[in-house]
């Protein structure tokens, strides 16, 4: 029997993308053996400050990252199919991952392993996500590790035996699973944020370093609307 379609999800609020994203993208690709891989940029994030930037420049600058992410699989020879998803910013109202989980689920099938890849900052602020306990009745979870969020401290007994209930050790066990289970990976460290980039391109001294943490077409989108100034 062949195997089932392995789908890879990555949201956020893209504002802006950055390398970590796409280093987290091409890792869990290889790894995972992804077929596809979805960048998902969320529409009216609830628990984001206000100031986000508008929703149709981030998926501009998230369309962006999307084409130097297909480049590096091209050149890595990772076979993952890239794609940039208007889910949540056309739907209406507040992003809840527990929606867009349940609408891929419909629009993908049953026989699809569909894999929701995040850091390890996203696992800790979990419960309190809406309806975050149903999340795993339509996807796996896949978490990588991303300092300074050490996850054993910051985890509540409940919390920790809800995640040892469901975590795997093994990540083959995201395609033999099509929904339900967790795997935390620790060979993959990410310790970049878009908040403090913001803050650093607001800064003429540091925008020098941009070309080390942005994407390049991404970079040149920034530059050219004059972004985070």
């Amino acid at each position: 029997m062949s195997s089932p379609r392995k789908i890879g999800i990555l949201g956020g609020t893209f504002d802006p993308p950055h390398l970590g994203h796409l280093k987290l993208a091409v890792h869990f690709a290889k790894l995972l053996q992804l077929d596809e891989l979805l960048l998902i940029p969320s529409g009216e994030p609830w628990q984001k400050e206000s100031g986000i930037t508008p929703a149709e420049i981030r998926y501009q600058l998230t369309e962006a990252a999307g084409i130097d992410l297909a480049r590096a699989f091209l050149y890595l020879k990772i076979p993952t199919r890239v794609g940039v998803d208007r889910i949540e910013i056309e739907r209406s109202g507040a992003s809840y991952a527990i929606d867009t989980a349940k609408a891929l689920r419909e629009r993908f099938g049953s026989d699809v392993s569909l894999i929701w890849l995040m850091g390890a900052d996203s696992l800790i602020e979990l419960p309190t996500w809406k309806s975050w306990k149903e999340l795993l009745g339509y996807v796996n979870f896949a978490v990588a590790n991303r300092p300074p969020h050490p996850l054993k401290p910051k985890l509540s007994p409940e919390f920790k035996e809800w995640i040892a209930i469901h975590q795997s050790i093994d990540a083959s066990s995201l395609e033999k699973s099509l929904f339900g289970r967790i795997y935390l990976d620790e060979s993959l460290s990410i310790n970049l944020s878009s908040t403090e980039l913001r803050n650093a391109l607001e800064l003429p001294h540091q925008a020098l370093n941009a070309s080390e943490v942005i994407p390049s077409h991404v970079l040149e989108i920034i530059t050219n609307l004059g972004l985070y100034k």
